[in-house]
Order: C-alpha cells, then sequence, then structure tokens
C-alpha cells in the first residue's frame, strides 16, 4: 500500500471519467463515480490495517541481542506511524462520502466554484479548488517562514 508522498493503488484502478457534452457537474453518474473511488481507497486501507496487524502478531519476537529488540521496535513504531496517517485518512474518506451523501461534493469550500473531476480524481478528499489551495498553501509559507 502506498504512503503519503505515493499515489494509493485504489486511485489507480479507476475509469477516468468522461463527461456527456452539456453534462451538469456532479450529476448522480459523477458522485457515484466519486463515491465508489472513495470506498475502494477506504477498502485499500482497511485491507492495509489488517495486514499490519497481522505482521505486528507474527513478528513480535523478544530478542535476546539489544540491537536485533531495537531494530523490530523500530520498524514497528514506523508502520504504527504509518497506520496512524492512514486512520486520518480514512476519517476524511469517511467524512468526504457524507459530502457525496449530501449532495455538497465536488465544490470549493472557501469561493464555491467546481473544483474540477480531473483534480477529485487525483485528490478525491480535495475540498478546495486549485487557485485556493495555491492561495492557502502561499500563506502557510509565509506565515511559517518556509
Amino acid at each position: 500500500m502506498a504512503v503519503a508522498d505515493n499515489i494509493p493503488e485504489a486511485l489507480n484502478k479507476f475509469k477516468p471519467y468522461e463527461p456527456a457534452p452539456g453534462e451538469e457537474y456532479m450529476n448522480e453518474k459523477q458522485l457515484e463515480h466519486f463515491r465508489q473511488i472513495l470506498l475502494n481507497w477506504k477498502q485499500d486501507l482497511m485491507e492495509e490495517v489488517d495486514r499490519t496487524v497481522r505482521h505486528l502478531q507474527e513478528e513480535a519476537n523478544n530478542y535476546a541481542d539489544p540491537a536485533d529488540r531495537a531494530t523490530q521496535e523500530e520498524g514497528f513504531n514506523l508502520e504504527l506511524r504509518t497506520r496512524d496517517r492512514e486512520r486520518k485518512l480514512l476519517k476524511k474518506i469517511n467524512e468526504t462520502i457524507e459530502h457525496i451523501d449530501e449532495d455538497d461534493y465536488g465544490y470549493c469550500e472557501d469561493c464555491g466554484v467546481e473544483i474540477g473531476i480531473r483534480r477529485l480524481e487525483a485528490r478525491p478528499t480535495a475540498t478546495q479548488c486549485i487557485d485556493c489551495k495555491t492561495l492557502a498553501e502561499l500563506k502557510e509559507r509565509q506565515l511559517g517562514g518556509h
């Protein structure tokens, strides 16, 4: 499974949506397209959580050598940090599915314009259009001193 910087497998499995000429933005077909992407992504994350739990249970050895124990603990810590990031992502995916269910998906939370099908296919949990996101990142850099 992919970590934060990689593209999750679920986001590579779908066929890009091709709207018909004059098709209304975020109609039922489009909402169902994104719901399916999100549900697949969620399923992949849940399967990864299950694999991690099994791995931690199977590999939990009490090594006599302190270096071996430290190496094992570091590996477990890395896995747990990754799962924590994925737990937060699962929460965001669930919130996004709720927005779809409430017919409040695909529009920028800041300015109200269409986020766009391609941007949402690349980042289905996006809540801002590219202009507002870029502006927010610029502000963050200025305030953060980066």
